[in-house]
């Protein structure tokens, strides 16, 4: 049975894309868990304050793609890489590059919710805590802006010391947004976001990211093609770890240039 993706977003112009700064650039991206190559020589493109999906079957290279550009990657055992990842023009791999700093700027929201075992106030906090700021003052104002920005402070502003792990998983997932945004990064990725979620917090984590474009760009992981196609400006379809056709979101949905890509979309396979 096939699948029929409504688009419910506008067509892009191409000229927006050209006034805006780069943000990622992967040349000839490659990598190996062992003997598995994972990633086959991705050449990628993304731009500031845009929703770039990624799309594809189970297995594709979809997550092991998006923890390479944080370098989570580097915690899986026998992994090997290859190629360049530039992030605002620098080398992730360099050597000069830590990654505590990589990881200031690019944070990251999981497919399964994962707060602390610790309060909502102390989850958002967290993050500027550790980069060594203790005024209360200024804590509470990161923490009630994080929490606004993530569409979730007038539903916990009564009960910020409570366990985070008393909210919904929408909730939940929502507090791992702000907890994200309390560090100000300059990029959000995201694996599988609202694969574990309800359609109702699905919705509001969508309403959410179109928000949040506003100020930042953000990189999901999706196997919903409905999800990609209603709220990215670009889109790429991996599989067997290379990208097969990569572009405007409503392009590559409404008239896709690889038959490959015309049968995913359509159910044929995947």
């Amino acid at each position: 049975m096939g699948v029929t993706v409504i688009m419910e977003r506008p067509h892009m112009n191409i000229r927006e894309t050209a006034k805006k700064e780069m943000v990622y650039h992967t040349n000839q991206l490659n990598v190996w868990y062992g003997e598995h190559h994972a990633l086959k020589s991705i050449n990628l493109s993304f731009y500031e304050n845009e929703i770039t999906a990624i799309i594809g079957p189970s297995g594709c290279g979809k997550s092991t793609y998006v923890k390479t550009l944080n370098r989570m990657i580097e915690l899986s055992p026998n992994v090997r890489i290859t190629g360049e990842i530039s992030y605002r023009g620098r080398n992730i791999f360099d050597r000069s590059y830590h990654v505590e700093e990589l990881r200031a700027s690019v944070g990251m929201v999981f497919q399964k919710p994962n707060p602390f075992p610790k309060s909502i106030y102390d989850n958002v906090a967290y993050g500027p805590r550790i980069h060594g700021i203790r005024n209360k003052s200024v804590l509470d104002d990161i923490v009630e802006k994080s929490l606004r920005a993530a569409a979730l402070w007038d539903e916990v502003k009564d009960r910020l010391h409570e366990h985070a792990h008393m909210l919904s998983g929408g909730q939940q997932q929502r507090l791992c947004i702000a907890r994200c945004l309390a560090v100000e990064p300059d990029v959000i990725l995201m694996d599988e976001p609202t694969s574990a979620l309800d359609p109702v917090s699905t919705a509001k984590i969508e309403e959410l990211m179109q928000q949040l474009k506003e100020n930042y760009s953000i990189i999901i992981v999706t196997h919903n093609m409905q999800q990609a196609a209603r709220i990215s400006d670009k889109t790429a379809f991996f599989l067997n770890g290379e990208v097969i056709e990569f572009g405007d979101t409503h392009q590559l949905f409404s008239n896709p240039r690889d038959k490959r890509t015309e049968d995913y979309i359509t159910g044929r396979f995947g």
